[in-house]
C-alpha cells in the first residue's frame, strides 16, 4: 500500500522522525493508522494549536517528552485477561515447563503489570514460582513504576476473582492480594522473582535464551514489517522447544512457520522449532 501523502500523514510523520531523532524512540514502524490516532489525540490533550507546533515543542522542550510519550503508547492490560488462554497454559504448557530445572519467562510489552502477576499465581499453585525467573519489560517507564508497586482498583480485583475462576485458579483470587482503602495489593512474594525494566522491542537488545515469551496484544500496533522483525528476534531468544504466546487478536504469520510450530493454536500459543 502507497504511504498516505496528505498534509496531515506528513505531519505526523514529521513529529514522529523528531521523536525518533531527538529521543530515540521509534515508533515509524507502528501501524499508520494507529500511530496516526495517537498523535492527534496527544495533540488534542496538549492544547497545541496544530502538529507542526507538537514537532516543535517536543524538540525543543524535553520536559515534554514524558507526557507525550505516555499519549502514544498503548497500556492496555487485565488480571487473567482472556481465561481459555490462562487454562490452556495451565493444563498444556506448565506440564512441559515442569520437567526444567529453571525457568525464564518474559514478558515482552508487560504494561501495568497485571497479566505478569497471573502468570505468576499460576506458577505459584502449580509449584513453579521459586525457580522462575520472570522478565518484565515495556517502552513506558509510568507503566512499569505501576506494575513494580503491583497496587490496583477494586474493579480490577472484582474482574480478576471472576476470570481467575474461569482460568481453572486452584485457591481463591483473594488470596494473592491484600485490599484496602479502595485499592488491592498483591502479595510480595509473587514479585519476588520478577524484574521490570525498560526495554524497547523496536531498538533494544535481546535478553538470552527464554523458555516462554509473552508479547500478548502489543503487536497488534506494528506495522509488518516491524511485526517481523519483533518475531526474528523471539524465534532467537526462545529456547528450543519455548513458547511464544500471543494475544487473541494476533496470529502467526506464515513466513514464520519454520520458526513456531502450533501448540494450541486457538489461544495463540506456539511451539518453537529451532529454526529462525
Amino acid at each position: 500500500m502507497a504511504p498516505d501523502d496528505s498534509a496531515e500523514a506528513i505531519e505526523i510523520r514529521l513529529v514522529l522522525e523528531a521523536i525518533h531523532a531527538r529521543y530515540g524512540y521509534d515508533f515509524r514502524g507502528y501501524a499508520a493508522d494507529s500511530i496516526a490516532r495517537r498523535v492527534k489525540a496527544t495533540l488534542a490533550k496538549s492544547g497545541f494549536a496544530h502538529l507542526g507546533e507538537l514537532q516543535h515543542r517536543l524538540l525543543t522542550e524535553p520536559s515534554l517528552f514524558k507526557t507525550i510519550m505516555e499519549g502514544l503508547t498503548v497500556q492496555v492490560s487485565g488480571m487473567f485477561r482472556t481465561p481459555a488462554f490462562y487454562r490452556a497454559f495451565r493444563n498444556n504448557v506448565v506440564p512441559i515447563l515442569r520437567t526444567y530445572p529453571r525457568l525464564k519467562i518474559w514478558h515482552a510489552g508487560c504494561a501495568t503489570g497485571e497479566e505478569v502477576y497471573a502468570t505468576a499465581i499460576v506458577l505459584a499453585e502449580e509449584g513453579l514460582l521459586a525457580r522462575t525467573q520472570i522478565y518484565a519489560t515495556d517502552i513506558s517507564e509510568a507503566a512499569l513504576e505501576h506494575a513494580r508497586e503491583g497496587v490496583y482498583s477494586n474493579e480490577v480485583l472484582e474482574e480478576a476473582i471472576v476470570r481467575y475462576s474461569e482460568a481453572g485458579g486452584t485457591g481463591t483470587f483473594e488470596q494473592y492480594c491484600a485490599r484496602g482503602y479502595g485499592r488491592v495489593a498483591m502479595r510480595q512474594d509473587l514479585r519476588r522473582n520478577a524484574v521490570f525494566f525498560r526495554h524497547d522491542l523496536v531498538n533494544d537488545y535481546s535478553l538470552g535464551e527464554m523458555n516462554v515469551v509473552f508479547c500478548r496484544n502489543v503487536m497488534i500496533y506494528f506495522g509488518v514489517n516491524l511485526r517481523e522483525r519483533v518475531l526474528d528476534m523471539f524465534a532467537r531468544d526462545l529456547a528450543q522447544g519455548g513458547f511464544l504466546c500471543l494475544g487473541a487478536s494476533e496470529g502467526l504469520p506464515a513466513s514464520k512457520v519454520p520458526a513456531f510450530g502450533p501448540f494450541a493454536p486457538s489461544e495463540r500459543i506456539y511451539r518453537h522449532r529451532g529454526e529462525s
